[in-house]
């Protein structure tokens, strides 16, 4: 015999698995230390390709200053400057993704309670299909 509210919960739950449950169990596979640690190194890495980039082409749009100033400039003076942007930028994008990460790691968490709770419910009426 066929239970309608079984059928329901599993429909959800099976789109949930499709959808973002997916995501959301990968991200359920780690500790919460362990995942923010990991996206936030990823996103140290991508932050100094950035500055790099951005740096770089700063330079070659600016090539013709840059080469009549470089014997004028203080090497030691400009090398701070840019070491205390470079800090100045990759912190600030850090703690913005340490922002993200965490938030989308309580998320998911909270998300993956729900879907364990209706896996729990869906148990149960299994149980109780038995039971008669």
């Amino acid at each position: 015999m066929l239970n309608e509210e079984r059928i329901k919960l599993m429909t959800r739950m099976a789109s949930y698995e499709e959808n973002e449950g997916r995501h959301n169990m990968a991200i359920g596979n780690y500790f919460r230390s362990d995942y923010i640690s990991l996206q936030v190194m990823k996103s140290i890495i991508s932050a100094t390709l950035t500055f790099g980039i951005v740096l770089g082409i700063y330079v070659f749009y600016h090539f013709e200053s840059v080469m009549k100033e470089v014997y004028q400039v203080d090497l030691l003076e400009m090398g701070r400057k840019l070491l205390l942007a470079y800090v100045i930028f990759t912190g600030i994008y850090t703690f913005i993704c340490y922002l993200v990460y965490s938030y989308r790691y309580n998320r998911a968490k909270k998300s993956l309670k729900k879907y364990y709770a209706h896996l729990q419910e869906l148990s149960e009426l299994y149980e109780d299909d038995i039971r008669r």
